[in-house]
């Protein structure tokens, strides 16, 4: 048996981070979240990468459920899914009560 059980909450969070651990992919998060849904074009603009880098970037964020795309005839237009970093939110505070509480039960430890 591995020494950590996935939980329904880990093993909800995972994709996301995977999808957030990469800077590129940030910074999409980041430009959407600013300025709301834009075409590929838009968001390969400034890109020190290509746009088919960009695409397939999108597309990773899209299938982690943090953006969705809409045709807008011959554009693709990604928008984020703010309610999908809600859940690594929830994931990370949970981690931090936990630690928390750990950390309570040490210093209790210590003094007693």
């Amino acid at each position: 048996m591995p020494p950590f059980a996935a939980t329904r909450a880990s093993t909800a969070a995972a994709p996301l981070f995977a999808a957030l651990g990469d800077s590129t992919r940030l910074d999409l998060i980041a430009r959407l979240s600013r300025d709301g849904p834009q075409s590929i074009s838009d968001l390969s603009e400034d890109a020190t990468i290509s746009r088919q880098a960009v695409t397939k970037h999108l597309k990773i964020l899209e299938g982690a459920g943090l953006a969705r795309s809409r045709r807008a005839g011959r554009e693709r237009i990604f928008e984020l899914r703010p309610q999908r970093l809600a859940v690594a939110h929830r994931y990370l505070d949970q981690i931090g009560r936990q630690w928390d509480a750990a950390l309570d039960r040490l210093r209790a430890h210590l003094a007693g």
